[in-house]
């Protein structure tokens, strides 16, 4: 990377051995920092930018914002997912505008000058442009140019700066971990919109760590013990652990009753457990013993992130006569803003005289695993494995997650 970070070196020293301490304060206040991850973190890995599924027929389009790259996405005839950077090889004009709604044509048409592309991208016509000698219709060079896209367990990542190593290096054990859920053959059926004034990592390092919730969750306690679970052992970008189920709960929800249907994979003991693992850098995945929670983080600015959350569940609970998948939906809806308007307070505090980097407790074990990857990727440039380990092997590793 070109751009240097605002803060020493040094001060990322007490973030990388347990237990740990939080980030420099610029970390989550800096513009240069959030340019600097977008660069390396968004656009240097593969982020996840949404279910494959919404794009799922021949000539289906939506462009979509990594880091500071657009990318256009296509469901080619074959019925593939490929990727373009969104800019019309003319004058440079975007192609869809970003995070707009799918739409579905024939081929890829720029909006300025009706330039137009196959949906394999190459390119196949413009209005009063003829062949002449230093420009040549067939040319292949006259295409778009591609962006390399990947589809995994349903969802679609995109690698904007090409260089990243293989998704599937990326991601580890976490699709052995995740098979049973079988997250590919799961549907939509919400989706809910957050803007949160926070940082990106403040809600990730939320994410992992339950030490907050007998103050600020009362409805998750009554389901679930806060001090459960043990920490996830990945291979790949993953930060993580699961957490118990109380003894009467089937389920997270209000009264821990389910309203789906249990996934078919799953063994017992899974039934009687939730998965909270975070797929760096973007991806929250919270796989329940009936549906998978997910959480999408999208940085706006150092203090703004908007979350896009989904509730999948399997297509034997949505062909159900009267399913509704509210059951979920409230119970995280209402944990989910508790949630916020805790990263929020911490947003601010960050943002003030008196921040420092302050310490970790034991039961923040997967927070300090997070906050030492990040603090690894600003020292490498990237974001890089193996993650450290939370204790010697064989010893027991406690995970303190939550959601």
């Amino acid at each position: 990377m070109t751009a240097t970070l605002p803060f020493d070196p040094r001060d990322l020293e007490a973030c990388l051995s347990p237990p740990g301490r939080t980030l420099p304060g610029a970390a989550y206040t800096s513009d240069d920092v959030l340019a600097w991850e977008r660069a390396a973190f968004l656009e240097g890995s593969w982020t996840c930018v949404g279910r494959a599924a919404d794009l799922g027929g021949p000539g289906d389009q939506r462009a979509v914002q990594v880091g500071s790259e657009a990318v256009l996405l296509v469901r080619d005839r074959e019925g593939a997912l490929r990727g373009f950077f969104n800019t019309c090889r003319h004058r440079g004009h975007e192609l869809l505008p970003c995070w707009g709604p799918v739409v579905n044509r024939t081929a890829i048409r720029c909006p300025y000058h009706s330039w137009t592309y196959a949906l394999d991208g190459r390119f196949k016509t413009a209005p009063s442009f003829v062949d002449r000698p230093d420009w040549r219709k067939a040319d292949p060079d006259n295409g778009l140019v591609p962006a390399r896209v990947e589809e995994w367990g349903g969802w679609a990542f995109v690698n904007a700066s090409g260089d990243a190593p293989p998704l599937a290096e990326q991601l580890g054990n976490l699709a052995e971990t995740l098979a049973p859920y079988e997250p590919e053959r799961l549907e939509a059926a919400a989706t809910h919109e957050y803007e949160i004034k926070a940082n990106w990592k403040l809600i990730a390092e939320n994410y992992h760590e339950c030490y907050h919730c007998t103050n600020i969750h009362p409805e998750l306690c009554r389901v679930t013990p806060p001090d459960s679970g043990r920490a996830f052992e990945p291979t790949g970008l993953v930060v993580g652990g699961n957490m118990e189920l109380m003894d009467h709960a089937k389920t997270m929800s209000l009264t821990g009753e389910s309203g789906g249907v249990p996934l078919r994979g799953l063994d017992e003991e899974a039934r009687r457990t939730v998965l909270y693992l975070h797929a760096l850098p973007n991806l929250l995945i919270s796989a329940h013993p009936d549906y998978v929670m997910t959480h999408r983080l999208d940085p706006v600015a150092p203090g703004r992130t908007r979350v896009e959350c989904q509730w999948l569940f399997p297509p034997e609970a949505t062909s159900r006569e009267g399913f509704d998948p509210v059951y979920a939906v409230e119970f995280w809806d209402i944990t989910n803003r508790q949630d916020w308007a805790a990263c929020e307070g911490v947003q601010r505090g960050a943002a003030g005289r008196g921040y420092r980097q302050g310490p970790l407790s034991d039961a923040e074990g997967n927070v300090w695993q997070f906050i030492a990857m990040v603090a690894r990727g600003y020292l490498a440039g990237r974001l890089a494995g193996p993650v450290p380990e939370l204790a010697a092997p064989g010893a027991e590793a406690v995970s303190g997650v939550e959601r």
